[in-house]
């Protein structure tokens, strides 16, 4: 019998995979890349036709060694890297640093790690695509040559330790021009007015706000304007002035993307980028979902057809959406991909609950539920608009009902709508006479945009074409790691560090961190993926403006000097007052007059909240091993700790230690038990 070796990047696959194709193949893993561009150097041949030099990555030598002997052996060898452009890259490292052009080699992609899949995809082999291949390329050399050339420009005029990237300086930027946003937002007041009011036919009250004055205008900018038309409520009282009766449909979700998973988590779950990508790396590997990086909705023909039979016969066919749910044509989607959804939707969430994990359970079934919606029937609402009369002004309520819950059987999130009013519908007309029980004006002021928040901001970066699937979540991660951006209560801030690099960028290198700039770089990267556009021709192009705007920063730009950050804490040592560093593990204390003194502490993250044992402050920590916790600033003398984090709201029952959990506040009594909603984030 033939001896074959399939090649796969990660080793959890290889156990899973093995089991589906028996004795006669060998399955090994590459633990991903195995050759890239040297740390040392460019690795770039700019003098000659920006060829790049590859070597083996540092520890790959004894992967490669072990992979060539099985090579040895293999009459046929599958290359099974990810089905993305970074996985076809793979497989052309793992053809040129095993030396297989002698062998039969043959391509092989699977959406999602099923015994069918892979079965399927050894029937349909076929050769690695340059096209995708010289796409990741282009993109790992334009990467290159922006962080090494930018990046130690920055160590030289600011300070070491920095770097530049070709979509982590443009999503620095993004958050630094939402900063400046917020900081140049004047509030503008204006006010609202409702009236409680209730019908004849029955006692139940309901609310009807202001909508347009005697003259149409529909804002109310000051105090005097709301009480003339408070006035005029309290006078005249409200009359129907007109009744409409409609149905509305509210469309299902269409299954998740890279990007909107990220976002849901991020809501849902309370989920990192990171978190969830690497949460449902685990979950496609264990061959409970599809492939994980992807920007198309598209669903299989199988997928669909399963999903069908399922929602049939366990919520009936009302409840089976007629047509599939496909997101608009739009030239930034690759459609390489599936959407992400459960390989199996008869592996219901509970099934597996015991199996897994906390982490994968939850985002499993939060894929499970919002792909299993995007295949039902869209809600439909029994709704009632009314429009009052208020002596000439205008004043609007509205009613509904859930006619239909379609989709929101089995998925509803906070923002969906929910019943409002429903006895209005039944006990309202024309003819009906209201009762003005209330009449309350407030001043209200407009608001500057939000900070940006990781998901947000994933949002942002697939809306302007900047990044792609995979480069989402690594790019946030950076950020948050040079110390550009800092994050806290899942609100991203730019720090002094961050403000002054992206200064820099703005005025050297303004191409680099040009948002549209940005985008069309993605388009002809695509264009290369494609097989229109040269990937060598991209870099040509791109190269000489970056090289002269560097050359001519060297030349002009003054050296900057960003001064650490004061803390509040003596040096006991020679009385100064200690700034915070930031090392490879975090934060920490030093004395500025280095070296002279060079005494260093811990810099604990203070969380306003007093120690209930001795009233010191609570502080987060982190144990050994890395898991954060918070406990007294005073340990070991005081040995208080817990392990979520404690809150200035105290308990309403006893008075209390408070701690936040999700979306809740629990005191930390157990004896107690008091359970709260968490309103300090609003």
């Amino acid at each position: 019998m033939a001896k074959n070796l399939v090649i796969v990047e990660s080793p959890a696959k290889v156990k899973t995979i093995k089991k589906f194709l028996g004795t006669n193949y060998e399955v090994l893993a590459s633990n991903g890349h195995v050759r890239d561009l040297p740390k040392s150097s460019l690795g770039i041949d700019v003098e000659h036709d920006f060829e790049p030099k590859y070597i083996t990555i540092r520890g790959k030598g004894d992967v490669l060694a072990k992979l060539r002997k099985e090579v040895k052996k293999a009459d046929n060898v599958y290359l099974a890297t990810d089905p993305d452009r970074e996985g076809e890259a793979i497989s052309w490292h793992l053809f040129e640093g095993l030396k297989l052009a002698d062998k039969k080699v043959h391509r092989i992609t699977f959406n999602e790690i099923t015994k069918s899949a892979v079965k399927e995809s050894l029937k349909n082999p076929r050769e690695i695509d340059m096209d995708l291949v010289d796409a990741q390329q282009a993109r790992r050399i334009l990467d290159r040559v922006v962080g090494y050339r930018i990046s130690p420009l920055l160590w030289g005029k600011i300070k070491r330790g920095l770097s530049a990237g070709r979509v982590q300086s443009v999503a620095l930027r993004i958050i630094c021009d939402r900063e400046d946003e917020i900081a140049a937002f004047i509030p503008k007041e204006y006010w609202s007015v409702e009236a409680k009011c209730h019908s004849g036919n029955g006692k139940k009250t309901f609310t009807a706000s202001f909508f347009a004055d005697e003259d149409g205008k529909k804002s109310i900018d000051t105090k005097a304007e709301a009480e003339r038309i408070e006035k005029l409520v309290k006078k005249t009282g409200l009359k129907v002035k007109e009744i409409k009766r409609s149905e509305r449909s509210r469309k299902a979700p269409l299954p998740f993307t890279t990007s909107t998973m990220q976002q849901e988590a991020s809501k849902v779950l309370n989920f990192s980028t990171q978190k969830s990508m690497r949460t449902a790396q685990s979950l496609y590997e264990d061959g409970y979902i599809s492939y994980l990086r992807t920007d198309s909705t598209r669903i299989s023909d199988e997928a669909q057809a399963a999903a069908a039979e399922y929602i049939g016969s366990h919520y009936g066919s009302e409840y089976l959406a007629e047509g599939t749910a496909a997101k608009k044509d739009d030239k930034k989607i690759q459609d390489a991909h599936e959407a992400i959804r459960p390989t199996d939707i008869s592996l219901l969430p509970e099934m597996v609950k015991a199996k897994l994990p906390r982490d994968q359970y939850r985002l499993y079934q939060l894929i499970w539920k919002r792909f299993a919606a995007s295949r039902m029937s869209n809600a439909v609402y029994d709704t009632l608009s009314i429009k009052l009369d208020a002596g000439g002004a205008e004043f609007r309520a509205s009613a509904s009902e859930i006619k239909f819950d379609g989709f929101m059987k089995v998925y509803t999130d906070d923002e969906d709508e929910k019943a409002e009013n429903s006895f209005l519908l039944k006990n309202i007309d024309e003819k009906s006479k209201l009762d003005v029980e209330e009449v309350e004006k407030k001043q209200h002021f407009t608001q500057p945009p939000a900070h940006f928040t990781e998901a947000s901001l994933v949002r942002a970066l697939e809306e302007l074409g900047i990044g792609r699937p995979s480069t989402y979540a690594p790019t946030i991660t950076t950020i948050i790691a040079r110390h550009y951006v800092v994050k806290e209560n899942k609100n991203l801030y730019v720090s002094e560090l961050g403000e002054v690099v992206n200064r820099v960028m703005k005025e050297e290198f303004p191409a680099i961190v040009d948002v549209n700039f940005t985008a069309t770089m993605e388009g002809l990267l695509d264009s290369v993926g494609e097989g229109k556009t040269n990937w060598k021709t991209v870099i040509e192009n791109f190269y000489p403006d970056l090289d002269e705007a560097v050359k001519k920063a060297e030349a002009e730009m003054e050296n900057i000097e960003i001064k650490d950050e004061e803390s509040d804490v003596r040096c006991e040592n020679c009385g100064r007052m200690m700034v915070i560093k930031y090392g490879p593990h975090g934060k920490f204390l030093a004395c500025p007059g280095f070296p002279e003194c060079r005494n260093t502490k811990p810099y604990y993250e203070t969380t306003g909240v007093m120690c209930p044992k001795c009233g010191k402050d609570i502080v987060a920590r982190m144990t050994k091993k890395g898991r954060r916790y918070y406990g007294c600033i005073d340990i070991p003398e005081c040995d208080f700790m817990v392990w979520n984090k404690p809150v200035k709201t105290k308990c309403e029952r006893c008075g209390g230690l408070m701690l936040k959990k999700g979306r809740k506040l629990v005191c930390a009594d157990e004896n107690c038990g008091f359970v709260t909603d968490d309103n300090e984030d609003e």
